[in-house]
């Protein structure tokens, strides 16, 4: 799958190139820099991850990852609204975790929170969006967490 998005990407890229140079070459700039711009913050996660997973006994994360009900969704949710992750990331991070022994329903409240509630983010937010908006919106991200993983618990 990897070969078929990289192959296609070169080939819009060639595409490009041939239909206006230096639009491209402008458009690659842009998106080296955005790249420059982003790299030291998807390491800086990926090594946060890394460090978890291997300070963080497999037992801990299993007990942690298997409360059931709104009480221990409402815990993974609240764990995952601290750091807004990437969903690539996000979705490496549940992966680690379900090999791990932690329970599905968890990891979807989990995921959920981690990729549309940001406490860390929030300020930012509402500096673009407002205040009202920015607490309305991640208050009803977390709740739906909390709903999605109900119902995988329900459907699992």
């Amino acid at each position: 799958m990897s070969a078929v998005l990289y192959g296609g990407t070169v080939l819009a890229v060639l595409v490009s190139w041939r239909l206006d140079p230096e639009k491209t070459k402008r458009a690659l700039r842009i998106g080296a820099k955005s790249l420059h711009g982003l790299a030291p913050r998807i390491l800086g996660m990926v090594a946060l991850v890394g460090l978890v997973l291997a300070l963080v006994p497999p037992e801990a994360i299993r007990k942690l990852f298997s409360h059931g009900g709104i009480g221990g969704f409402s815990l993974v949710a609240a764990i995952g609204s601290i750091v807004t992750m990437p969903a690539p990331i996000a979705f490496a991070l549940v992966g680690s975790l379900f090999k791990l022994g932690a329970a599905p329903a968890s990891l979807a409240t989990f995921v959920t929170t981690l990729t549309m509630v940001g406490v860390m983010t929030a300020p930012m937010e509402i500096s673009c969006f407002g205040k009202r908006f920015t607490l309305l919106r991640q208050a009803l991200s977390f709740v739906v967490a909390i709903v999605i993983g109900l119902a995988m618990g329900v459907l699992l």
